[in-house]
């Protein structure tokens, strides 16, 4: 990652808020299991920014990997198994990836007669996402976002996302969807708590001595001075040449406010980590 794309490089941003019934960031995983990783990857944001913008799969792609990218994770949903059998009402042996030499696929061999898959998503999560670049160019990507050439998901075509899926600045000003600051700042001071209602209601309805003072959400931020490192992005989306390559990141943790007004019986809860600062 070059110098320009830095974590702190770009003082504008546009917020995406990314929630669903289901979404799949699909990892290493190949062939029959496919897994899910606990947040969006960058695969699977260039991915949707590429779909909005009417990129077909082999259209070049590296304007969009030098975009900043962080991720906060609001809400973190639940894992869902999705268990699938395969077979041929025939009774006839399945069809193997081998074909004839006139085009015609073999049956497996030896014979298969039932093929079995599992699919892995988050289900009810929350994510925001922020993406830095230079204005003019994230203009045009809100512009792409808000009429898509091709239907957008979240990771998997069978996940579409749920409105808003731009977050502004100010609700009144829907046009104005630049939010001022790094992608790190954004995540961690601006874009107010996204997640689900009654999500934030199961805070709420604790004892008031139950109740946290603050909301810790985690956060992944694109970094080239990062101590971690992600191996998903891509080098092009060509079925016949896709792979990827890595980035490194950082990790931080955003502390929000509680979507209610704390009280003197929790503001003495105990806590360990007051002491050093954190």
């Amino acid at each position: 990652m070059s110098t320009s794309t830095a974590a702190g490089a770009h003082t504008s941003c546009l917020v995406l808020r990314l929630a669903g019934p289901l979404q799949s960031w699909a990892g290493p995983s190949m062939f029959n299991r496919r897994d899910t990783g606990t947040e969006p990857t960058k695969s699977g944001l260039v991915g949707l920014l590429a779909a909005a913008q009417g990129r077909r799969r082999a259209d070049p792609i590296e304007d969009l990997l030098d975009l900043v990218f962080g991720v906060r994770t609001d809400q973190p949903g639940t894992l869902l198994r999705d268990y699938h059998t395969v077979s041929d009402y025939r009774g006839r042996p399945l069809l193997s990836a081998s074909i004839t030499g006139k085009g015609v696929q073999k049956p497996t061999s030896p014979a298969k007669y039932t093929g079995v898959t599992e699919r892995f998503y988050l289900q009810d999560a929350v994510f925001v996402a922020a993406i830095g670049a230079p204005e003019p160019v994230l203009a045009n990507l809100a512009e792409a976002l808000r009429s898509p050439a091709f239907p957008l998901a979240l990771g998997r075509r069978a996940c579409p996302p749920t409105q808003p899926l731009i977050l502004t600045p100010n609700p009144e000003e829907p046009d104005r969807v630049m939010w001022p600051g790094t992608v790190r700042d954004v995540l961690m001071h601006s874009v107010p708590w996204q997640a689900s209602a009654s999500h934030q209601d199961k805070l709420a309805r604790r004892r008031p001595d139950q109740r946290p003072r603050r909301v810790h959400l985690p956060i992944t931020v694109d970094d080239p001075d990062g101590d971690d490192m992600r191996m998903d992005v891509p080098t092009t989306f060509d079925p016949l040449h896709r792979s990827f390559t890595s980035r490194r990141v950082s990790q931080v943790w955003a502390d929000l406010p509680p979507p209610y007004e704390t009280t003197d019986a929790n503001a003495g809860t105990h806590d360990p980590f007051a002491l050093l600062g954190w």
